[in-house]
């Protein structure tokens, strides 16, 4: 996934990646000292196909930057990509209103007070607990045809959710 000008951004800020990847047609040059690998299946997104060079090189805990992309249909082809790499991955997703990540059954998350918390099935959660939030869920199901959980606030440091079943996005916001 690297372009002319993405590659420019990293020499300006003076990092080497360790590899790039992606079908290099808008490359004039690829560079000889950084490692490139070619990946011209157009049957799988740049992402999906970068999460899978990750997996193969043995990292499980991946950080995702820029992945709201600016346009709708990227963020949520993402948001698609994180759901078909769940059992393997573990994704975090920043931008610059804070990160979300697909949520374990129990996920218990720090240094949150006063920071907007949502919560968003794909397409169900079953059975939501929530502890620390302004407006707490009890064993609550989110369908995301009916009913989400935007915009809540974070009333202690530390919060906990827990979830019987299903998909669950959680997004904190700074």
């Amino acid at each position: 996934m690297c372009n002319r000008w993405r590659l420019s951004i990293f020499k300006s800020k003076n990092i080497t990646p360790n590899f790039i990847s992606g079908d290099f047609d808008s490359l004039e040059e690829i560079p000889e000292d950084i490692e490139a690998i070619q990946t011209s299946n157009q049957d799988f997104t740049d992402f999906d196909k970068m999460l899978q060079i990750l997996s193969d090189k043995g990292f499980y805990k991946i950080d995702v930057f820029g992945a709201s992309g600016k346009e709708q249909d990227h963020f949520l082809g993402n948001l698609h990509t994180a759901l078909q790499w769940k059992e393997k991955l573990k994704l975090t997703f920043f931008d610059n209103h804070g990160y979300y990540f697909l949520a374990e059954p129990n996920t218990f998350i720090s240094n949150c007070l006063h920071k907007t918390v949502s919560l968003f099935p794909f397409p169900t959660a079953t059975n939501i607990t929530t502890k620390g939030l302004q407006y707490p869920l009890n064993n609550e199901d989110l369908d995301f045809r009916k009913r989400i959980g935007t915009r809540n606030k974070a009333i202690e440091n530390n919060i906990n959710i827990t979830f019987n079943s299903g998909d669950l996005f959680i997004f904190i916001n700074h």
